[in-house]
């Protein structure tokens, strides 16, 4: 305990969703006053951190303090407070009005984002909606002159230096006549919040200034200008976080007015300070909407870190914030470990603030049987009616688990349920529906083996645990390994409500020795609000290459910055001797968006580092390399002042000089037997008091769980120490049948070792495709090449890879050893197009092949007759750039640089008399390759570890049975699907055979067939598309895996669960595709266009077969453009097509692609482009009973020449309409030329383009879907249903 100010009392509060936490100091006490209560309760209270000072006051002084009357701050010494106000209002959208200023032609860029949908087998492509009401756009333009551009002498246009030190052109300055008028309709409108983000703004703030002046002047009563929140490079992100500060800053300033307003000197006296998201106090004048939505998590991390780390271990350590609806993640090491950006509820937050990860699975969590295996989450139950103890008519939940094995104890939890609010948690209930639930499991594992023993209902509450457990290890994993940590080597520091009880497992899964719980873990989050000191930050671009002269002009600015954050310090009382700094560069490669904020590094002697020697130690340690011969570029400065306040310290026991008292004896389940455990109340265990699993500590209203094999240590300052026990190195479980728990667990850690191997390589790679766009796929194999596991990063890829390592597997035959690598591109092996390169190691054990696993990566070069490797014009294979059917990157252990450079550099000519370039950009693809081998190698250690867990035997049987699981999945959806098709939407049958043909076009002509037949009985489809189209003299063609991968992204999006991706899928499928088409085309075939074109149109063709929605854009619009020095590839979204029961999304990615978008500021930074225009074309979809999608308008001007390849359809072909919808428009590219020309480039083109001329592509609209039944069906926990209509 610190010292109470002169009989003062101190308050921490964290104000949470349901329940507001108060911990308070009261003089004269060792023990602080712990009280929780409901955060909203209107019929008692107004406010439930005024209620909880009010009654603590009143106990302190004995006087009473009517609930009407201002509470008296002569007893206060201060108040530290979190809340969620800011991050509910985010999640629920009950923000402020607001309206969004942007520059002209930028009126949709929110609310297109980076146009990546957020779940890929969503149909309805279901985003949060926009903050904000309406848009203004400003008619002001400013550009960056890039270094060696020539600046014309007669232009009218100033050129200024910006704030980061590069040189601006104000090419239209800020017409503030005309943006008056529009403002002025705002606040007729009733907006009186503004959120300003202008292109370049981070280094050219002026205009952004003038628009909150003028704002302001009229009358507007907040505005946030992007420049001064985050002035980082970067208009999405900026412009997101301008929005959420001007939603969310009104509503708290409501909030907290009114708080303040509650105590009867106000601010005059109440010295009251609030937690930010980078784990920081500041004031209330500094308390603003965009540092707010994590105030309540950042104080459970300050909490653990800042009384754990160094006091219990020495250990870093992992948080574990276990809640009622999802779990938060976080790691310390000695330092806050913060990000600069992240996404909360689809808006991304450009700011600092402290790494968490939430994951979607808590104690109320749903529980659910489906295709013979056991499911938690996402889902949950909620607070009402919350789980089924709860006496509310709840459906089970991990807290029902918990409860039926003895893990939460009615005695020890509050009785505030049922009618009268005053009745225990209902253990009967529970029971009953889990009896319910074991007849419907034991009755699928006697169909499945008739031998099979009951399982007892206690067994499947411990399986669903197990079950939860693994699905929470997942994001732990993530977030250390990803960083280049062990995960065994940390402690898990565990708090919240539900985390105790979870820790030794968790704990033990993870490898982990030592778990830690503190005293106060149940109000941790409250508790850490006293820990943490007030901060201020600044920060401001600077970019340049990292040199002396830099450094010199960096450590100006830092001073600079330095002396305005100490200033706000002290105008806040304190004094120089409290102040302490901190100063960052925020460094990256050239050539990468991978930046990394690094600190002030000090050597030994206490004189300053070396931040590039820093930075390369932590690019290496993160990413797994370094990059030789690359400048360092700096991008911003940042400097942090930090206020050290009076803070809470631990009060340390007295040693144990009796036995740990037993306060009684529990039923609780461990190890499939029930065991008869000793109870503990932590209040009555002294320092040195050891517990021997099993074991129950009651720590006030949260529940300890020591499992067997495992001690708990009581520690000087009162916290539990948990030491956990070995256990067998090897688990057996029966392999013949798959164990309905087992499956789910195994499903979760193939696919966990899929998502792993991704993040390997979207850290280890260094081209923007792979790293930032994210064009890439990680899978495993069994040891016959079936898909075990596909990470869904790219659906074009989805199932598609298995073609190609079987292709490989038949190829090298015996002629495979330990240590080999070996990559192919090419479409008759398996692959899609060549930029696709993908990388298959196999895995050997004891000499015995076991299982594959491979990469495949869109690589921006690999040669051919453009830049950038997608030429419209191709027609043989060999025009289009390095084709590899079989090598061996790596021979042995030996990369074999040699060998893979000369198939890059130099490809066949195909006896042509003249040679195709090779690849424009040879390290890039050596260091991407790299990658993929250490992605592989990622996922090899780890399904190693897998199987010196469970053996080789359990884990190759369990590749088998995750395979029949996901074939039940879709025979099941089969079946559904043949049962609903009404008899207009069916073209013929064959008995119960159920027959549907379709078909769609190319814009040549080109004709897409499908005949789709439907086994009602056996859940079985046939795909035959014949009928389609001979092999084309153009290149859309598409091999057979992209028409592969397009059935199976449509029955996985059918299916609507979470079934695994693998080659269980196609079990139930049969696809013939006619020989010689141009589905299955000829290996000289030019193919670029089949994976990004062709795969669209065959996924229409599926989705209208079987009615699910309308068309989509069905393209992906490819513009490629560059010289000999640079190259780049995009991808443009469109509209997603319409369904049964919901309007198609405007602006995204559909189907078969999900890359991102580069920022429109690091676009015109990085390459001689300026962006005009990028939005929504309006009216492109369609009207009806439900809309489509609108496309887009990317209007482009270069500002030197350059070749640019244009690759796109439905140019000529409408996407289609659906039960009657309306087709959408078509797209349209055009050229206008310096002389005024406007020049229709048509859909596939490539051209010489001069400096100022502008292209502009249209992509297509969607299709409306008129009102009728639909076949697009949901699965739910006892079967399948359609959707409503």
């Amino acid at each position: 305990m610190g010292n109470v100010d002169g009989g003062k009392l101190r308050f921490c509060i964290d104000r949470g969703g349901t329940f507001t936490d108060v911990y308070a100091e009261i003089p004269g006490k060792s023990e602080g006053r712990v009280m929780k209560l409901l955060s909203v309760d209107p019929s008692n209270y107004d406010d439930a951190p005024v209620e909880g000072i009010r009654r603590i006051l009143e106990e302190f002084t004995g006087d009473k303090i009517p609930r009407s009357a201002k509470v008296p701050t002569d007893k206060i010494e201060w108040v530290r407070m979190g809340t969620t106000v800011a991050t509910n209002s985010l999640l629920e959208r009950k923000g402020e009005k607001i309206a969004l200023c942007v520059t002209r032609g930028f009126r949709d860029l929110l609310q297109i984002g980076n146009q990546a949908r957020p779940h890929i087998f969503d149909l309805t492509v279901s985003k949060p909606s926009n903050l904000y009401e309406e848009v203004v756009e400003v008619d002001e333009r400013v550009e960056l002159v890039l270094d060696g551009e020539k600046v014309k002498s007669d232009s009218s246009a100033s050129i200024v230096q910006g704030v980061s030190g590069e040189l601006v052109r104000v090419v239209k300055p800020i017409d503030e006549d005309a943006l008056k008028s529009l403002l002025k309709g705002l606040l007729e409108k009733g907006i009186s919040c503004l959120a300003v983000v202008l292109m370049h703004s981070y280094t050219y703030p002026d205009h952004e200034i003038s628009v909150e002046k003028l704002a302001l002047s009229l009358g507007f009563r907040h505005v946030s200008i992007s420049s001064a929140l985050t002035p980082m490079v970067r208009a999405v992100p900026r412009g997101f976080t301008a929005c959420v500060d001007a939603y969310l800053t009104p509503v708290i300033k409501e909030y907290l007015s009114g708080f303040i307003s509650k105590f009867d000197e106000g601010l005059g006296k109440l010295n009251v300070l609030f937690m930010q998201s980078d784990g920081g106090l500041a004031p209330e004048s500094r308390f603003s909407g965009h540092k707010a939505v994590l105030s309540g998590p950042a104080g459970g991390v300050v909490g653990y870190s800042q009384t754990l780390f160094g006091v219990e271990t020495d250990k870093p350590l992992i948080g574990f914030d276990m809640g009622g609806t999802s779990t938060d993640v976080s790691r310390y090491a000695g330092s806050y470990e913060q990000v600069i950006e992240t996404q909360i509820s689809g808006v991304v937050i450009q700011a600092p603030q402290l790494e968490i990860n939430t994951v979607a699975a808590g104690g109320g969590s749903k529980l659910k049987f489906q295709f013979g295996a056991f499911r938690v989450g996402p889902e949950s139950v909620g607070a009402h009616p919350g789980p089924v103890c709860y006496r509310k008519g709840g459906e089970l939940a991990v807290t029902d688990a918990n409860l039926l094995l003895g893990y939460v104890i009615p005695d020890y939890f509050p009785s505030i349920f049922g009618p009268t609010e005053d009745q225990p948690l209902d253990i009967n209930a529970t029971r009953c529906e889990f009896e319910k639930l074991a007849k419907q499991i034991n009755t699928y594992r006697k169909n499945q083996d008739p031998l099979a023993k009951d399982m007892t209902v206690e067994e499947i509450a411990q399986g669903f645990v197990n079950v939860a457990n693994e699905t929470m290890c997942r994001p732990i994993r993530q977030l250390t390994e990803m960083k280049g940590h062990e995960t065994k080597n940390h402690a898990l520091a565990c708090f919240g409500g539900a985390g105790p009880q979870h820790a030794c497992a968790i704990a033990r899964a993870l490898g982990m020795k030592e778990v830690l719980i503190h005293r106060f873990c149940g109000i941790l989050s409250a508790y850490g609000m006293g820990m943490a000191d007030v901060v201020e930050e600044a920060q401001e671009p600077y970019a340049s290459i990292y040199d002396p002269e830099s450094v010199l002009e960096a450590s100006c600015r830092e001073a600079t910055l330095l002396k305005q954050v100490k200033q706000k310090l002290q105008l806040q009382g304190f004094k120089e001797e409290n102040i302490t700094t901190e100063t960052y560069l925020n460094l990256r490669y050239e050539g990468t968006d991978t930046a990394i904020m690094v600190k002030n590094p000090i050597n030994e002697d206490g004189s300053t580092g070396d931040y590039a020697v820093e930075f390369v130690k932590l690019f290496q340690q993160e990413y797994g390399f370094k990059l030789q011969n690359r400048n360092i570029l700096i991008s911003d400065v940042r400097v942090r002042g930090i206020g050290v306040t009076n803070i809470l310290k631990p009060l340390a026991l007295e040693p144990a000089s009796v036995d740990a008292k037993v306060e009684g004896y529990y039923k609780v389940y461990f190890a499939n037997e029930w065991h008869d455990t000793p109870l503990f109340r932590l209040e009555d265990l002294a320092y040195g008091h050891v517990i021997l699993g099993p074991a129950v500590i009651m720590n006030g209203n949260s529940t300890v769980i020591v499992e067997p094999n495992c001690k708990a240590i009581i520690t000087k300052y009162g916290n539990i120490k948990i030491e956990i026990g070995s256990i067998q190195s090897t688990l057996k479980i029966a392999n013949e049948v798959a164990d309905v728990v087992q499956l789910s667990i195994f499903n979760n850690r193939f696919m966990g070792i899929a998502e792993q191997m991704g993040r390997t390589l979207q850290r280890t790679s260094i081209s923007t495709n792979i790293k930032e766009r994210l064009d890439f796929s990680c899978a495993l194999f069994g040891p016959d090449g079936g898909l075990v596991a596909n990470a869904p990063h790219v659906p074009v890829h989805l199932g598609a890879m298995s073609s190609t390592v079987r292709w490989q597997l038949n190829y090298w035959a015996n002629n495979l050893n330990e240590g080999d690598v070996l990559v192919t591109n090419h479409p008759s092996a398996g692959g899609s197009h060549l930029p696709d390169i993908t990388v298959i190691t196999p895995v050997f054990d004891k000499g015995n092949l076991v299982f594959f696993v491979a990469s495949r990566g869109h690589h921006a070069e690999i040669g051919g007759i453009t830049p950038g490797s997608m030429p419209p014009f191709s027609k043989s294979i060999w025009e289009e750039g390095a084709a590899i059917k079989a090598f061996k990157l790596v021979e042995k252990g030996h990369f074999q640089e040699e060998g893979i450079t000369k198939l890059l550099r130099f490809p066949c000519s195909d006896g042509s008399s003249f040679n195709i370039p090779g690849t424009r950009r040879l390290q890039d693809n050596l260091s991407d390759l790299h990658a993929q081998v250490a992605a592989n190698q990622r996922g090899i250690s780890l399904i190693k570890e897998l199987i010196e867990q469970y053996g080789l035997d359990t884990v190759q049987s369990y590749m088998n049975h995750v395979q029949v699981n996901a074939e039940e999945a879709v025979r099941e959806m089969l079946k559904s699907v043949a049962a609903r098709v009404s008899s207009n939407s069916a073209k013929g049958g064959e008995g119960d055979l159920v027959i549907i043909e379709e078909e769609d076009f190319m814009d040549d002509g080109s004709i897409i067939h499908l005949k789709l037949t439907i086994d009602p009985k056996k859940g079985e489809a046939s795909f035959d598309f014949s009928g389609t189209s001979p092999e084309v003299y153009g290149n859309w063609n598409a091999p057979e895996a992209v028409t592969s991968a397009a059935v199976i992204y449509c029955l996985r999006c059918l299916v609507d669960v979470d079934i695994p991706l693998n080659q269980g899928c196609l079990a139930p499928v049969k696809i013939f595709i006619p020989p010689g088409s141009f589905l299955s085309p000829s290996d000289k075939a030019a193919v670029v266009g089949g994976n990004v074109l062709t795969s669209q149109r065959i996924t229409d063709v599926i989705l209208i077969a079987f009615q699910a929605c309308a068309c989509s854009q069905g393209c992906m619009n490819n513009l490629t453009f560059g010289d000999n020095t640079f190259g780049y590839y995009e991808t443009i979204g469109g509209g997603s097509g319409a369904g049964p029961n919901w309007d198609g999304t405007s602006g995204v990615q559909c189907h078969m692609t999900n890359t991102r978008m580069t920022d429109p500021e690091i676009f015109e930074q990085r390459y001689p482009v300026l962006l005009h225009k990028f939005g929504l074309r309006e009216n492109s979809g369609g009207v009806g009973y439900h809309k489509g999608g609108e496309g887009l308008i990317r209007e482009i001007q270069f500002k030197r020449p350059v070749v640019v390849s244009i690759l796109s359809e439905r140019r000529v072909h409408a996407p289609r309409g659906l039960k009657g919808g309306k087709d959408g428009a078509r797209g349209a590219n055009y050229l206008v030329t310096n002389d005024k020309r406007k020049i229709y480039l048509g859909g596939k083109n490539t051209i010489e383009v001069q400096a100022g001329e502008i292209l502009h592509i249209l992509t297509p609209g969607d299709l409306i879907h008129l009102k009728q039944a639909p076949i697009f069906v949901r699965i739910i926990d006892k079967g399948i249903t359609d959707s409503a209509s």
